[in-house]
Order: structure tokens, then C-alpha cells, then sequence
């Protein structure tokens, strides 16, 4: 099984498969435009610009497990996504990541990468939260809030899983590694 293996909805509903991405750099995201985090869609979007015409993409899922911080449909996030943040990336439609409903995407990409620890700015503070909606948060690789990353590189494999609160510019120094 690889990435390429997959399909998913776009935002308007209709399924796509990762098979169109096949031979790019990937950074796989789960977003929300009501998140402490949502300002990262600009760093983000720097990113794209900065490195899509070298072959690397971002691919957007909304999702709506982490606070309810991502409202309405898939269409109308992405006209959000668009018109604040300038987002050019595809963006696809609102998922789960954990649970019993999480998309098989996110499944795989857990097992490819499985959760580490939370580092980098603000750690400290989402780990606290975390630990009061779960004291056992580290004992399981699920998605712990928006935010959280995958790199793919040229040949499909996740090479790297991002914490919502890593450093921006160490992802971009790992899609400089793969391009």
C-alpha cells in the first residue's frame, strides 16, 4: 500500500486520488479556520509558492474533531481558506482523523508516522491541554489538534510527522531535503 493508493473528496464532493500527486513533495495538513493555529495557513501558503513550481504541493483536510474550530462544509471552508488566507493548494473535504469514522488516509499516515512528542513553541501549553482532555494522550498515535503535518517525498513515502506546534521553518528546510 502507499499514498497513492488512496482517494478522497474534494471539497466539492467528488472523489480524487492521490495518484495525481504521484512524484511530488507532499505536505499533508488537517486544518481549521477557528484555530489558535489558523495563522499557519499564511506560512503555509508562503511555502506553496515558494517551492510548487519545483514540485511540491499542500493537500488541506478540514476537520472539525479539535474544538469544533472548523464550521461548515467543505465548499465553504475552502471560500474562507481562499478569500482570508489566500490559499491557492487544493483543499479537500472536512474529515475525520481519529476514531471510528477517521479516513483512511489519516489511518495510514498514522501508521506510516506514528506520534512522537509535542515540541516547539507553545508545547508546553498544548500539552497541558491535551493532558486534561486525555491524561493518556501520548499512549496512542492519534492526530492531536489541527495543525498536524505529514511529509511525503517524490516516491510516496511519509518520511516525517509535524506537530501543530514545530517550527514552519524546519518543515521548510525538510521540503528543501526532498526537492
Amino acid at each position: 500500500m502507499s499514498i497513492y493508493d488512496f482517494e478522497v473528496k474534494d471539497s466539492d464532493g467528488n472523489m480524487q486520488s492521490l495518484k495525481e500527486y504521484e512524484g511530488k513533495v507532499l505536505l499533508i495538513v488537517n486544518s481549521a479556520t477557528k484555530c489558535g493555529f489558523t495563522p499557519q495557513y499564511n506560512e503555509l501558503t508562503e511555502m506553496y509558492n515558494e517551492f510548487k513550481d519545483e514540485g511540491f504541493t499542500i493537500l488541506d483536510f478540514p476537520c472539525n474533531q479539535f474544538g469544533n474550530q472548523a464550521p461548515g462544509t467543505g465548499a465553504e471552508i475552502k471560500e474562507t481558506c481562499r478569500v482570508k488566507f489566500l490559499v491557492q493548494y487544493p483543499i479537500f473535504d472536512k474529515i475525520d482523523v481519529n476514531g471510528e469514522n477517521a479516513d483512511p488516509l489519516y489511518t495510514y499516515l498514522k501508521k506510516e508516522q506514528p506520534f512522537k512528542d509535542i515540541t516547539g513553541k507553545g508545547a508546553r501549553k498544548l500539552k497541558l491541554a491535551l493532558k486534561v482532555m486525555n491524561r493518556n494522550y501520548k499512549d496512542n498515535d492519534d492526530i492531536k489538534w489541527n495543525f498536524t503535518k505529514f511529509l511525503v517525498d517524490r516516491e510516496g513515502n511519509v518520511v516525517q510527522r509535524f506537530e501543530p506546534t514545530e517550527d514552519l521553518n524546519d518543515v521548510k528546510e525538510k521540503i528543501k531535503e526532498l526537492l
